[in-house]
């Protein structure tokens, strides 16, 4: 009994504790928004999606991975002899140039595991201090270069953002970056993560090594990577159809839309890819840009590069898309995105999101979501850039060169009509096959800002804008004799054949059952955003008489005269024949145009100026007709009417042409929140963000170029 009373006075021993549970991990700068799986439905869609991808061939063959390895251990071999011949030559020591060394680092799309047939490697050489880039890498390394067999198209850009050497070697595309760190060996283990490769070098070699920074940062930063990938490999396939992968263009390109998507897989961390390309749509489509995306907080450290900061750096606040890299220096990767590539691209997000939507309620398969952007069939108007050469190397180098400063030309036209004349830039170049002369064209759709309130019988000439661009692309260096530009306006009806997949104009019913197509995929939850839809479009036509008709015909007819002197048949034959005709087949061409131009109204009353443009030997030719936007509905006013863009632009100066500087939200107050979770939730429950322009609202621009000349 006293034992039992002993035993019972004992302190009452505590139940074990129980297991505590671990606080789900932490991806990104803000805690996901959902941590929930996959159900059975999105299983087997993603599924459905894997299998689509593999049909579609995004994944390259065993036998062509196997080419890849071989064509990188030839490439590291040539680049240590390379370097050792260096060594040698500069009189170095027996051990030195026994352990001169230099490595290739991979990084991009083959890095992250999402390249796809044909597509290029991504490559970076690091060599030692004493090994420049502008003589050694430039000169000598491309000297070797081009007395391999293998190697063709090979293609220095050393005045680029981030110098780089563009070739194949053996069928391979290859982008060869440079970067000479601070060391006298490179050691075959070198941790290129390692902040210490970035002491004692200059900017553009950050650059460089930023690439396979950042390639390897993202990897460690998404929680899982092969949803990653999948996801990633599917919406890279999707941008290039729908006409927005292309970073030099002003849209997105390979780093860009990786971050994208690992910052969505941060943001789901157990959804699997048909989840997270459902969930890209929605979260983007929302987004509240300029606010930026990050992977990770933002680094300073004490070496001083400059790093992407609104509050400290003026020039980062007139980004509309940040898209922040996770490496130091953390820089903002899309930098290019214009006001006119930007609502691009939220149109082709909400375009998505609404078939997303649908392949959720199964009324949708996934190739829908892949159709092609019909980017010919969308605007009425349209800037055609012809770029010819002597031969296929000089046009290789010429059509790099235009085609980085297109940006430009996008930028130019936006800030001289303060943004009232909307660019869409085609990422992509049209080669007609007939013509035996070295050549290629680009295209820009243009439309009047939508809901924008025009004065009657406004213009918009920019002939001035694409004179200053005809300026910046003389300023090519390396120009030689056969290299030449034209700028022409066409409309719908007048685009060359060859831009079409069959070769020829698609009839009008086919067309507009194709966009009857689109308005019914967009009908749903959208009827917002579909103000004027191509239905409605049919219906009022259907309801124009014949005789109504004719009338409009005849009176378009006598307004604009068709476009002469600046076919690619004049084009060629003036390259065949030699620079030395060039002068006197535009006179010609241009009598020809005066005389069917003779009676037509100028904006000022001066005579007609040059649409061609040769870079070195200005041509004469057809007026720059294209140059001015009036009313479709309306006739051509007189002189008297005619407003001047340029006094009406420096009267509203203050309202309109400081637009982008007055929208971007970067006080200090908002970028130390950035990304706030509680703000991102309610802006994907309430629905309210980032309004954006349906696709086939594009179709309906109430706009038309007409001559002026």
């Amino acid at each position: 009994m006293v034992r039992s009373d002993g035993f019972n006075s004992l302190p009452t021993p505590s139940p074990p504790p129980a297991e505590q549970k671990q606080p789900p991990k932490q991806w990104g700068v803000t805690r996901p928004l959902s941590h929930a799986g996959p159900s059975e439905a999105d299983i087997q869609r993603t599924r459905d999606l894997e299998k689509f991808l593999v049909a579609s061939g995004l994944y390259e063959s065993a036998e062509e991975a196997a080419k890849r390895e071989e064509v990188l251990d030839r490439l590291k071999q040539i680049v240590k002899d390379w370097v050792k011949e260096l060594t040698r030559l500069r009189g170095y020591t027996d051990q030195m140039v026994e352990d001169a060394n230099a490595l290739i680092f991979t990084f991009g799309s083959y890095r992250l595991g999402v390249h796809g047939p044909g597509a290029d490697i991504d490559t970076l050489c690091i060599g030692p201090k004493y090994v420049s880039r502008e003589e050694d890498f430039f000169y000598v390394l491309h000297n070797i270069l081009a007395e391999i067999e293998e190697v063709t198209e090979l293609q220095p850009v050393p005045d680029a953002h981030v110098p780089v050497m563009k070739f194949k070697f053996d069928g391979i595309s290859i982008d060869l970056l440079y970067a000479s760190i601070s060391l006298l060996v490179v050691p075959d283990d070198l941790d290129i993560s390692n902040i210490s490769v970035l002491e004692d070098i200059d900017e553009p070699t950050v650059r460089s090594l930023n690439g396979c920074r950042v390639a390897d940062q993202i990897l460690k930063l998404v929680p899982n990577i092969e949803n990653f990938r999948t996801t990633l490999r599917c919406l890279k396939f999707w941008a290039k159809r729908r006409g927005v992968y292309s970073n030099v263009t002003g849209f997105l390109g390979g780093v860009n839309w990786a971050l994208l998507v690992a910052r969505l897989c941060q943001f789901y961390p157990n959804a699997n890819p048909s989840m997270l390309v459902s969930r890209f749509f929605r979260v983007y489509t929302l987004w509240r840009w300029p606010n930026p995306v990050m992977l990770c907080e933002i680094e300073d450290d004490e070496l001083g590069f400059s790093i992407w900061d609104p509050r400290k750096n003026p020039w980062d606040r007139n980004h509309l898309m940040p898209i922040i890299t996770p490496a130091y220096p953390c820089m903002n990767s899309s930098y290019n995105v214009s006001a006119s590539t930007l609502r691009v691209m939220m149109e082709q997000f909400q375009f998505g999101r609404e078939i997303c939507e649908d392949i959720e309620l199964n009324k949708a398969q996934w190739s829908t979501l892949f159709e092609p952007y019909l980017f010919f069939e969308s605007y009425k108007n349209y800037l055609q850039v012809d770029i010819i050469a002597a031969d296929l190397d000089d046009l290789r180098a010429w059509r790099g060169w235009v085609e980085s400063r297109l940006r430009q030309l996008t930028l130019m036209i936006e800030r001289d009509t303060c943004g009232k004349l909307q660019c869409h830039p085609y990422p992509h170049d049209y080669v007609d096959s007939s013509k035996h002369c070295a050549h290629c064209a680009f295209f820009m759709g243009l439309q009047r800002k939508q809901g924008e309130v025009i004065q009657e019988g406004q213009q918009f000439d920019i002939r001035q804008t694409v004179d200053e661009f005809r300026h910046q692309i003389n300023s090519y260096i390396y120009w030689k004799p056969g290299m030449e530009i034209y700028v022409s306006h066409v409309r719908r009806k007048q685009l060359p054949p060859y831009v079409f997949p069959e070769g020829h104009k698609r009839s009008r019913h086919i067309r507009l059952m194709s966009q009857q197509q689109v308005d019914k995929v967009s009908s749903d939850g959208s009827d917002a955003c579909r103000s004027d839809s191509a239905e409605r479009v049919i219906k009022r036509k259907k309801q124009v008489d014949l005789p109504e008709l004719e009338e409009r015909r005849e009176k378009r007819q006598s307004i604009s005269p068709q476009k002469q002197g600046l076919s690619p048949e004049n084009i060629c034959s003036r390259v065949a024949g030699g620079l030395t005709e060039c002068s006197s087949a535009m006179s010609g061409t241009m009598k020809e145009v005066a005389a069917t131009n003779e009676s037509c109204t100028l904006m000022d009353g001066r005579a007609p100026e040059a649409v061609s443009f040769n870079s070195r030997h200005v041509c004469t030719g057809s007026s720059m007709r294209m140059l001015q936007l009036v009313d479709r509905d309306k006739e051509l006013p007189d002189d008297s009417k005619t407003s001047n863009q340029e006094k009406h632009c420096a009267e509203n100066s203050d309202t309109c042409c400081n637009s982008s500087s007055s929208n971007s939200s970067y006080g200090s107050s908002s970028y130390s929140g950035l990304e706030p979770h509680a703000a991102l939730a309610m802006m994907l429950k309430s629905g309210d963000g980032v309004g954006s322009e349906p696709v086939q609202e594009n179709v309906m621009s109430r706009l038309s170029l007409t001559s002026t000349a």
